[in-house]
């Protein structure tokens, strides 16, 4: 969904302009440098475990994998590929994560090698030729490098008439989406900087994914049974089956392939993006635990239940973490009492959500391995996205004057079989829906019924009171 200049979407959705391909990619004696790297001490973060091990289940099944994330800016003009080069490979020798690998040993365990030397990251251009919009899409997403080689990550630029777009291709065992911002401001002013003829930017010092991931290590190995973390989040599988909360409507059989189906709808226009705000102030509650609300009051007449358990991915990045290229997303549960007003309801979201933000440093699949009666997420567990682009950091890529005149994209892949994702992103002039879902009839006429019902409680509660009918669902 494009909003003024950012795009927020998933990798089938993103059209880019079609011309003249030049990808950046390891030079041979950089890739021989990575090959040789030794076994380093540091651990692999969670996330990269679970990611890791997801992608050879998955594989080994014959099944898809959702792993990409793109990024991209389109710049006017010809692009100044020496100057696109050094802001390439300085961002890539500033991030730590980018010089480490992983493997699996002979007893199947994960091993991390590191380069040592930043120096001896070298990323170079290959001229790839002219290629059509289906072309640079899949180049750039079926063509990143799986997650077991160290060059899982691809710059390029496709050079059309009037413009360029750049994009940034990475594995998400690198990168999260929070990141983002902090990303395209090092390319876009780091570039800008240079082909003004100006010096190169200095930028903040950058932290070290690699001292989160033994700073991770040792909170998550000191957990016990008896953790208060780790009981709240066995509380809450408790009041879900055991396990994460289930889609309220049926998905179909998980067991049949099938590929991914998208969703794509205005949620609020900006006067009832700005109505539904101011109600959620009045009950107490910013915006997410609106969100969080409403979400719950459309399970409530789909199921008739009181409570409304969700789940939603936040940013686990500390002060230290800032400017820290890594996967630091953690996740939040949200519990919510439905049976009374929306105030109430959004308020009480609110405090679920800010209480819970202090789960989103223990992973549910550590409480697994600590709670082993509890059971692995089922098919089709939903996720709720929230992307707030008038909040900071996200805002400045509204605000800033750069960013403004140079349009950016966010895509997330969506491959996976069981993957039931769904995105509510305020805009400055909209709040979009998005949902990935399984492409089969039964998930198709859940999710026409669940957006129709979707769209009508976010109206009702922004005081438009008026049914929103399922025949404006666009399925993308």
């Amino acid at each position: 969904m494009r909003s003024g200049p950012v795009t927020v979407s998933l990798t089938d959705k993103w059209e880019p302009a079609p011309g003249s391909v030049m990808s950046w990619q390891p030079s041979p004696s950089s890739y021989a440098k990575a090959l040789e790297a030794p076994v380093s001490d540091v651990p692999p973060s969670f996330m990269q475990v679970q990611h890791l091990r997801n992608y050879v289940r998955q594989a080994a099944k014959g099944l898809d994998f959702s792993r990409v994330l793109v990024f991209t800016l389109d710049m006017p003009g010809r692009c100044d590929k020496r100057a696109m080069g050094h802001v390439i490979n300085a961002h890539l020798r500033r991030h730590d994560t980018y010089r480490s690998w992983f493997s699996l040993d002979h007893e199947q365990n994960i091993v991390r090698r590191t380069i040592a030397d930043p120096a001896d990251v070298q990323f170079a251009p290959v001229r790839l030729g002219e290629m059509t919009s289906a072309e640079v899409r899949d180049l750039v997403v079926s063509g990143t490098p799986n997650p077991f080689q160290w060059d899982c990550f691809r710059f390029g630029i496709v050079q059309s008439a009037g413009h360029f777009t750049f994009y940034f291709s990475v594995d998400h065992l690198h990168l999260d989406a929070t990141f983002a911002r902090l990303l395209i401001m090092e390319i876009l002013m780091g570039y800008n900087a240079l082909v003004q003829g100006g010096a190169p930017i200095d930028l903040p010092p950058a932290g070290s994914y690699g001292d989160y991931c033994i700073r991770q290590h040792d909170f998550l190995s000191s957990l016990t049974p008896d953790s208060l973390p780790v009981r709240d989040w066995v509380q809450f599988a408790e009041n879900n089956r055991g396990s994460l909360p289930d889609f309220p409507l049926p998905m179909g059989d998980h067991s049949v392939p099938c590929g991914t189906a998208i969703v794509t709808e205005q949620l609020l226009d900006e006067q009832q993006a700005l109505q539904f705000e101011s109600t959620c102030l009045e009950s107490g509650a910013r915006f997410i635990g609106g969100v969080m609300a409403a979400i719950g009051f459309v399970e409530r007449e789909l199921t008739g239940a009181d409570t409304y358990y969700g789940i939603t991915p936040s940013d686990a990045r500390d002060e230290a973490d800032m400017f820290t290229t890594g996967w630091f997303t953690g996740l939040v549960p949200i519990t919510v009492p439905v049976d009374g007003s929306f105030g109430v309801a959004a308020r009480a979201a609110q405090e679920s959500f800010d209480r819970g933000r202090q789960l989103v440093n223990v992973p549910f699949y550590r409480v697994l391995e600590l709670a082993p009666q509890l059971n692995w997420p089922r098919p089709y567990h939903p996720m709720i996205n929230f992307f707030d682009g008038g909040a900071p950091p996200l805002s400045q890529l509204f605000t800033n004057p750069l960013l403004v005149t140079n349009p950016i994209g966010l895509y997330a892949e969506s491959k996976s079989v069981y993957q039931l994702t769904i995105f509510i992103s305020r805009f400055p002039t909209e709040t979009a829906l998005t949902i990935a879902y399984p492409d089969n009839p039964i998930a198709h006429e859940s999710i026409t019924r669940y957006v129709a019902l979707l769209k009508s409680v976010f109206a009702r509660f922004a005081g438009q009171h008026e049914a929103v009918s399922a025949r404006s669902v666009v399925r993308a």
